[in-house]
């Protein structure tokens, strides 16, 4: 009674009733008794469909039914809906008129007696008559009654002989059927499927019999349909997707049909009269506007089938306003049942307008609708009925926020999916603009589940103040109870008092009620994560349980809630200490022993309400708890509040290895006053860095090891390490530099309610860095149980409080208590270089010997690790007297690292030597040397102590150079380019026999200046060049001659001094053809050793390096010509001191062209010369011609003025020891008219600005004799 009639609120869908398949069942469409008596009978004569083919179809059809489908129109590419039904050859259909009941007579012989539906009011049989509005029947009536479509299956054989026979019975009893249709006054459409048997043969034969049958049959051509036998199941699903999209405009035709039919009886505007007028009640009939709202919701439902929500909306709503009027309910006095017709109407009109919205998307408008149905209701069961102070208005209203839940759950509105975690969702824009209130937004199901358990809340409270008259059955009361009774109390849609609350039996289970509700609205806020809401629910959840003594479904419920509540850390004391209380009641009964002793340890703590019939002592929890073995919990940090509270000081913020440190150690017991003390076993604190733990025990201290003073007790800890045993054994690098180590202690741990124990700790640190006190373990053993409780140590500004004696605190100013900084201990180990450099240089393997010098008091064990960074740092090789020499592992190209290398038990004030060779290195680089010594004391093996030395290498070039290659004129004749015996043929590559080289020969001279960048003066033993490989054999070059001017035991070389070396070059073609040019790659060697002691007359092999410059390449055998100049000098007559100085041209010309020259000599007042003043030079290809000159100073021998103003000293000025002049030799090519550049081509010439000069010395001592470099000046 407390729910709808089956199908009044449900959505309208077609109805599709098929037939001539088996089914196995037999359909029964519901009619009742009185209805099946009067039923109009539907039958086929043909045998029903068994084939495979057949039972494929239904079942696709069956699964496409849409009576499970969601409530929206969301989903446009479904082309149809039907809620399909199968029936084997038979079906009932229920009479379209009724038959007038026994002993009812017409009123008028002579007249017609008209019948009207069973289902109308007019009928004397229907419980409508005579003035009833409509109720369920009706709906049921095209839901499940009568089909808007019949839809028949037969076999359309494929035998030619049976061909004819098959289809006139497939006519026959099809047209059975359409007259049994016609008969029973119903406008259901008739369709025709065949199924083929096999394929048949001709597709025009077929045609024509399928024509034959429909118009045998009389039916539209859209209402047959041939299924042909399809070996895919996708062949035979698009077969079933075209008829049943096809059969599904047929069916909106015939509910278009239905409505159009309902609105021509509205319009009329005359209220029909009944088969026979009523002749008991009021004897009246249904008004107009009774009639008027019938028509209405016909219209209304009908619009629904077609979904043409707009138009069913308006219906609804204007049947809606025309019930409520005053013309109709207003009029219906509350104790006839036509009341409680009207109300449920009322609820089925307005529960279809809900779905009408929510299919159009006007969220907000569904929520005010449903609200404001709410408040009219409530104004006329105020006014008009029985008031809505009640049980049963209150079960209207848990039903009502009920059937809204679930119209939002069929809706199935993404927007409002768990997965988008809203509450609600926001306005359309049709009310935007609008000030709406929280209750008008359209809220998630859990919002309506959890209005429906508060409305259950309040019926069972007003179920319970029912009396106990008014609870007894009628047989037990007087009439005059019942008769006052009836009057009295709501029944709508909700049991009578005697049932709802009987005094002998068990009533409603309200408690049950309100659980279903709470668990779903539970399960939709854990969805959405609504934490808190969850929470609150689970709690009265768990109420409505604890009354019904559903133990072990309370643990379930709130075990988790208990285990993750939220409100702990949010303050929320009360919540907590009712969870608290309804879960320890719940896990007694189930005999959970962990999670009891977990609740009664938190309920310990005074933050909580005192109950005054409770123990309070953690001993006796378990008593009438039935344990299987020893239970042991383990409660985590944040999990309870506990009573125990705890802080941790260091009384110093920075201390050092080696040494010790205070520290203080408060308990409280925040425990309700006059509960049990509580003994605790051990205590642990677990720490960060150095220190791994402190374990403390309880043991019984005597009052000599403690202060009392009011509510603190203070006791002095010593602590010893896990280590200390081994502290006799051999000095060894530990395992605890690292891990840390373990203390132990032992003291009083019994904790009074409201006292508090401060223990005094002296702290070894080991380790440097940063040490911290992270957590406490807190260990209560007893004979029944264990129990662990962990605390976090957090740093609180108001727990620093340092207890100076158990009567006087002080508030500590350490910014961080739980941390100290431990500083390394001061290293007295040393590492020095005696003989470091700050210089190395390139190409010179590097030595580097350490000492390691021990200054502490007594012997270490030490351990070295060295590291060299730098760019592409080499691998380095360490000697330990007493060890195998070891090399170091690249980490990367960056570092090259060596670790742990051991060096051994160094006494103390003793040093050990230890050496690190470096390799050559080719190039200048700077590497970070680093060398840290770890040593540990035999007095304290587990401190480790390190000592760091950093060393920076430089590695410099040792010397610098620069390079100039000046040409030269070769003494020997060029081979003549029209002479075959100066062609060669190509060098054999295979057989390596080169022939004799003939081509042209040029001389050069490479002079290179080499200075010293070293901070040291360095002896440079040898100077010397190498020349590369040429790119081919067709090219050879050679060293002539070298001018080092070296002794033999080789050069001091001071710093930032320039050195000079010449190198005479001759380099060679294959042959004369060949007018390639030719790079030349020189690379200057110079070999040099550190400066020697005196005593020591020269430098040994082992003691020599070798450094390498790559000159940078030279080109030569250009094609381009060249003019070389040379000069000589001779005396003009044995006995004259004049000079005469011969001036030789030389034009060389190595291309494969004739080329003309014209060479002019200028006259100048500084010598005569005799000589060709002008002439012309012509060279054959690959040829050289020379010019001289003789020319005679006209100075004297001492290099006087000779008519050069003193204003041409800057070019022509004089030297120590001669002069400069410069003669002015032009050389033209007459072909291109481009004036070539003279060269000093020997010793005595140089180039200037404006052409080359010679160099006239003031004495000649006579031939043999170099007076001036070539290039001086240059």
């Amino acid at each position: 009674m407390d729910e709808y009639p089956a199908g009044s609120l449900d959505h309208t869908i077609p109805l599709l009733l098929t037939l001539g398949t088996c089914t196995g069942t037999a359909y029964d469409p519901g009619l009742s008794p009185a209805l099946k008596e009067q039923a109009i009978l539907i039958r086929s004569e043909l045998p029903a469909l068994d084939s495979d083919h057949a039972r494929a179809l239904l079942r696709y059809m069956q699964d496409r039914d849409a009576s499970q489908l969601p409530c929206n129109g969301r989903d446009v590419s479904r082309k149809y809906r039907f809620r399909i039904k199968t029936a084997e050859r038979s079906l009932l259909l229920p009479p379209r008129r009724a038959r007038l009941p026994d002993g009812i007579k017409a009123p008028s012989p002579q007249a017609p007696t008209v019948l009207h539906s069973p289902y109308s009011p007019l009928s004397p049989t229907s419980p409508l008559y005579p003035d009833g509005l409509i109720d369920t029947q009706w709906i049921r009536k095209h839901q499940d009654f009568v089909p808007s479509l019949l839809l028949c299956f037969y076999t359309l054989s494929s035998d030619p002989t049976l061909a004819t026979l098959c289809d006139n019975q497939i006519k026959t009893d099809v047209n059975n059927i359409r007259a049994l249709l016609s008969q029973s006054g119903y406008k259901t459409r008739l369709a025709v499927a065949l199924l083929s048997d096999h394929t048949t043969p001709s597709v025009d034969g077929l045609q024509e019999r399928l024509e034959t049958i429909r118009k045998g049959c009389g039916l539209d051509a859209r209402a047959l349909f041939l299924v042909p036998p399809s070996d895919s199941r996708e062949g035979l699903e698009r077969v079933a997707e075209n008829m049943l999209t096809t059969l599904y405009t047929m069916s909106i035709e015939y509910y278009r049909d239905l409505g159009r039919h309902c609105r021509k009886k509205r319009s009329r505007g005359v209220a029909p009269q009944p088969t026979v007028p009523p002749t008991f009640g009021t004897s009246q009939t249904l008004s107009l506007a009774g009639w008027n709202v019938r028509y209405d919701f016909k219209s209304a439902i009908f619009a629904e089938y077609r979904l043409e929500m707009d138009v069913a909306l308006r219906s609804y709503e204007q049947a809606y306003e025309n019930l409520l009027s005053s013309e109709l309910m207003e009029l219906i006095p509350s104790w006839s049942p036509r009341w409680n017709e009207a109300r449920f109407l009322a609820d089925v009109i307005t529960v279809r307008c809900l779905r009408c919205l929510l299919w159009n998307g006007q969220h907000s408008a569904a929520a005010r609708r449903w609200q404001l149905h709410r408040e009219r209701i409530a104004d006329f069961v105020d006014r008009r009925g029985r008031g809505t102070n009640n049980y049963g208005w209150e079960a209207w209203e848990a039903r009502w926020a009920i059937v809204m839940a679930d119209l939002i759950e069929k809706a199935d509105i993404h927007e409002l999916g768990p997965s988008t975690l809203r509450l609600y969702l926001p306005p359309e824009k049709s009310v935007m603009g609008e000030r709406l209130q929280p209750w008008e937004l359209l809220h998630h199901t859990g919002y309506w589940y959890r209005l429906a358990a508060k409305h259950l809340h309040a019926r069972r409270s007003y179920a319970r103040s029912i009396p106990r008259d008014d609870r007894r059955s009628p047989s037990a009361s007087p009439a005059s109870l019942v008769a006052k009774a009836a009057l009295t109390y709501d029944t709508y849609m909700c049991p009578v008092p005697y049932e709802e609350y009987p005094l002998d039996r068990a009533g409603v289970d309200h408690g049950q009620m309100i659980v279903d509700r709470l668990m779903r609205a539970r399960s939709d806020f854990l969805k959405r994560r609504q934490i808190r809401f969850a929470a609150e629910v689970s709690l009265e959840c768990a109420k409505e349980l604890a009354l019904a003594k559903d133990w072990q479904n309370i643990v379930e419920l709130l075990r988790p809630l208990w285990k993750d509540l939220p409100f702990r850390a949010e303050g929320w004391i009360a919540i907590v200490e009712e969870v608290n209380w309804s879960l320890r009641a719940a896990a007694a009964a189930v005999g959970d022993a962990e999670l009891v002793l977990a609740i009664d340890w938190e309920l310990l703590s005074r933050s909580f309400t005192k109950r005054s019939d409770w123990h309070y002592d953690i001993t006796r929890s378990l008593e009438g708890v039935s344990t299987k073995s020893k239970p042991s919990v383990s409660i985590k940090d944040g999990q309870v509040l506990p009573f125990i509270s705890a802080s941790f000081l260091f009384k110093d913020e920075e201390g050092k290895a080696g040494q010790s440190v205070r520290a203080q150690l408060s308990i409280k017991s925040n425990a309700h006053p006059g509960s049990a003390p509580v003994a605790l076993s051990s205590v642990h604190a677990s720490f960060s860095g150095s220190v791994k733990s402190i374990s403390l025990k309880h043991q019984e201290s005597h009052h000599e090891t403690q202060q009392r003073s009011g509510r603190a007790t203070l006791f002095a800890v010593s602590l010893t390490s896990e280590v200390d045993d081994n502290t006799n054994s051999e000095p060894r690098v530990s395992d605890e530099a690292s891990s840390g180590v373990s203390l132990l202690g032992s003291a009083d741990l019994t904790l009074i309610p409201g006292h508090s124990i401060v223990l005094n700790m002296e702290i070894p640190l080991r380790e440097p860095g940063e040490t911290r006190a992270n957590a406490l373990l807190l260990n209560f053993e007893s004979e029944a149980f264990d129990l662990q409780q962990s605390l976090t140590l957090r740093e609180n500004i108001n727990t620093n409080i340092w207890y100076i004696s158990a009567a006087a605190t002080k508030h500590s100013p350490h910014p961080h208590p739980l941390t100290v900084r431990v500083l390394p201990r001061p290293p007295k180990m040393e590492v020095k270089c005696p003989g470091w450099n700050e210089q190395y240089y390139t190409d010179e393997p590097v030595s580097l010997e350490f000492e390691v010098e021990n200054g502490e008091d007594i012997e270490a064990l030490a351990k070295l690790d060295i590291a060299l960074f730098g760019e592409k740092s080499p691998t380095f090789t360490v000697e330990i007297p007493g060890h195998e020499s070891q090399t170091s592992s690249s980490v990367r190209s960056e570092e090259s690292k060596l670790s742990a290398a051991p060096l051994g038990n160094i006494a103390s004030s003793e040093s050990l030597t230890v050496t690190l060779r470096l390799p050559a290195i080719e190039r200048s680089s700077r590497y970070d040397l680093t060398l840290k010594v770890t040593y540990f004391l035999s007095t304290n093996p587990g401190t480790p102590i390190s000592q760091t030395a950093v060393f920076q290498i430089n590695l410099v070039n040792p010397f610098e150079a620069n390079y100039d290659l000046l040409p030269r004129v070769h003494p020997d004749p060029w081979p003549s380019f029209f002479d075959y015996e100066t062609v060669n043929a190509l060098p054999d590559d295979e057989t390596n026999i080169v022939p004799p080289y003939k081509g042209i020969s040029q001389a050069w001279s490479l002079v290179t200046r080499y200075a010293s960048f070293a901070s040291e003066p360095l002896r440079v033993v040898d100077i010397d060049i190498a020349i590369g490989n040429p790119p081919s054999s067709s090219i050879r070059c050679t060293t002539s001659n070298k001018r080092t001017n070296l002794p033999a035991s080789g050069r001091l070389i001071h710093p930032k001094t320039i050195e000079e070396a010449v190198f005479d070059l001759v380099a060679q073609k294959y042959t004369v053809d060949d007018r390639s040019h030719a790079p030349l790659d020189i690379s200057l060697i110079i070999k040099w050793t550190r400066h020697l002691d005196p005593s020591s007359s020269s430098p040994s092999p082992e003691s020599i390096n070798t450094t390498s410059f790559p000159i940078p390449r030279f080109t030569i055998f250009g094609t381009e010509p060249r003019v070389l100049a040379t000069v000589s000098h001779h005396k003009l007559s044995p006995s004259s001191p004049q000079l005469l100085l011969t001036l030789t041209v030389t034009i060389e010309n190595g291309s494969n062209h004739f080329l003309t020259f014209g060479l002019s000599m200028e006259p100048s007042e500084q010598f005569a010369f005799s000589g060709p003043k002008l002439t012309t030079v012509s060279l054959l290809p690959v040829s050289r011609r020379s010019v001289e000159y003789r020319l005679l100073p006209l100075f004297g021998g001492g290099g006087g003025a000779g008519g050069v103003e003193n204003g041409e000293r800057g070019q022509e000025g004089e030297d120590e020891g001669g002069r400069w002049i410069r003669p002015g030799l032009v050389v033209r090519d007459k072909y291109f008219q481009k004036l070539l550049r003279v060269v000093a081509g020997g010793e005595g010439i140089r180039g200037g600005k404006e052409g080359f000069e010679v160099w006239v010395p003031s004495s000649w001592p006579g031939p043999g004799v170099d007076d001036k470099g070539g290039e001086q000046g240059a």
